[in-house]
């Protein structure tokens, strides 16, 4: 899958941080810097092999928004939060 807009995505797939969700803030050939806003900060992304991660497709279309404007860690913390909420709504309406 190529990778084409900062911003979207990425579950790890393997580490100690198997299963955390990040944005892909960069990239740089074969490595993604990935940042939570927590304890990966913009300052201090996580640089993780492409092949370690699974870039999530669809992501709700105000959460991109929020991502093109000024981006700080309280924005990527919020955005990765709501996202994180949105996921577990839709598994509880399945199941």
């Amino acid at each position: 899958m190529e990778f084409d807009e900062k911003g979207m995505f990425a579950i790890s797939k393997a580490g100690h941080d198997k299963g955390n969700i990040y944005v892909i803030w960069e990239q740089k050939e074969d490595v993604f810097f990935l940042v939570d806003g927590q304890r990966k900060t913009l300052a201090r992304p996580k640089k993780k092999n492409r092949k370690h991660v699974q870039i999530v497709k669809e992501i709700p279309e105000e959460l991109k928004n929020l991502l093109r404007q000024s981006v700080t860690d309280e924005t990527i913390k919020y955005i990765l939060k709501r996202y994180r909420k949105e996921k577990e709504a839709v598994k509880e309406k399945q199941g």
